[in-house]
C-alpha cells in the first residue's frame, strides 16, 4: 500500500524536527509518494529528500543547509553525555514554530504554551528572557527560514517527584523550513482523548499509533471523537470548520494549537464571523468545508472525515490563510 502523504511527509524528516518542510516548492505529497515508490525495491521504502516539497535544487544545497541546524541544551551545542539520558524520557512539552526571516509570528503564544505547561508539569516556569535567549541563540546559528522545537524538560527525569527547586532544562532543535501536506486530506475517525489535552506533552503513543492504523485503513490520517461523540482534534492537527459564513471551532477537550490562536485573533481583526459548537460526525453533512492546521500551516482542506464527506470550501481555505499572513512576524 503507498504511504500516506501526511504520514510520508512525516517521516521524511523524523530526524530534524517534529513538524517540518520547506516552504519554497509545493510538490503535493502524492507526488512524493509517486517518487519515493519508483526510488524503492520492493517491499522496501527508502527515505526521501529531507526536503518535503522541494525540487532537486534545494535538495542540491541542503547538505549546506543542514551544517546550520543545531540542538542546544540551555542556549548552548548539546553534547552526547546530554542527550543521551532524554532519549528515553516521557516526561516533557514543547512547541514547533515556523521561522521566516529570523522571526516568528505568535511567539507570545509560544511562550505563553511553555510557561503554563512549565508550570502544569513542574510546579514552575523558566523566566521569559531567558527562554527568549535559548531560542535567539538557535536562531542565530541557522538560516533565515526554519523549522524549531523547543522541548522543556526536568534534569530530575521521569518516575521521580522533583520539587519546585529543581529547575527546568530547554532542548532546542532547528531543521529545514516547513509548509504542510498539500491536500485534500481524508481523516478516519478514532475515539480517543488525550490525557493533559491542554499541554503539549512528549512520548504519546497514540498519535503515531492511530496514524498508522488509519494509514492502513486508507486514510490520510486521524481524528479524534471523544466519549460524547464529539471532534475534537486530529493526530497533530486542530480542526476548522466552514459553514457557509463563519468559522466553526469544535467545542471539546483539545490542544489550543498556537496556529489557531493566531488564525483566531486575526479572523476577530478581520470581522470574520466565528463560533464555538460540538460537532458530531452527524453534523458534517450540513458544514460548507473543513481543514486541519498546526505549526506547519494554516489550513489543509479535509475532503472527508470518516464517511462523510466535505465539499471543497477553496474561499475558506483562503480566508484563513490571509488571517494567518495578516499577523506580524516578531524576534524573540
Amino acid at each position: 500500500m503507498p504511504i500516506s502523504h501526511v504520514a510520508h511527509y512525516r517521516w521524511s524528516y523524523a530526524s530534524t524536527a517534529d513538524e517540518t518542510d520547506p516552504g519554497s516548492s509545493r510538490t503535493t505529497g502524492r507526488q512524493q509518494n509517486r517518487a519515493l515508490e519508483d526510488r524503492a525495491s520492493p517491499g522496501q521504502a527508502r527515505p526521501a529528500p529531507l526536503d518535503r516539497d522541494a525540487g532537486g535544487a534545494h535538495h542540491h544545497d541542503l547538505g549546506r543547509d543542514l551544517r546550520s541546524f543545531v540542538v542546544q541544551r540551555n542556549g548552548r551545542a548539546a553534547i552526547v553525555e546530554e542527550l543521551a539520558p532524554l532519549a528515553f524520557a516521557g516526561y516533557a512539552h514543547f512547541t514547533a514554530m515556523q521561522v521566516r526571516g529570523g522571526q516568528v509570528r505568535g511567539l507570545d503564544l509560544h511562550l505563553e504554551r511553555l510557561r503554563s505547561a512549565s508550570v502544569e508539569l513542574f510546579g514552575r516556569a523558566l523566566p521569559e528572557n531567558r527562554v527568549r535567549s535559548y531560542l535567539r541563540a538557535a536562531l542565530e546559528a541557522g538560516p533565515a527560514d526554519l523549522s524549531l522545537v523547543a522541548t522543556v524538560y526536568s534534569p530530575a527525569g521521569e518516575f521521580t517527584v522533583a520539587g519546585t527547586d529543581v529547575e527546568p532544562e530547554v532542548l532546542v532543535r532547528t531543521g529545514p523550513a516547513a509548509s504542510g501536506p498539500e491536500g485534500p486530506l481524508t481523516l478516519a475517525t478514532v475515539e480517543y482523548e488525550r490525557v493533559l489535552p491542554g499541554v503539549k506533552h512528549v512520548g504519546e503513543v497514540a498519535k503515531t499509533y492511530f496514524l498508522r492504523q488509519a494509514v492502513g485503513q486508507g486514510f490520510d490520517d486521524a481524528a479524534f471523537i471523544d466519549r460524547r461523540g464529539r471532534l475534537s482534534e486530529g493526530s497533530i492537527w486542530n480542526l476548522a470548520f466552514w459553514d457557509g459564513a463563519a468559522v466553526v471551532w469544535p467545542a471539546a477537550e483539545m490542544l489550543g494549537g498556537t496556529t489557531m490562536g493566531i488564525v483566531r485573533r486575526q479572523l476577530d481583526r478581520l470581522g470574520v464571523p466565528q463560533r464555538v459548537q460540538e460537532i458530531t460526525l452527524a453534523d458534517l453533512p450540513a458544514l460548507a468545508g473543513g481543514v486541519v492546521m498546526n505549526s506547519w500551516t494554516p489550513g489543509v482542506a479535509v475532503r472527508r472525515i470518516g464517511s462523510a464527506p466535505l465539499p471543497e470550501a477553496q474561499s475558506f481555505l483562503e480566508l484563513l490563510h490571509r488571517a494567518y499572513q495578516a499577523e506580524p512576524l516578531t524576534s524573540p
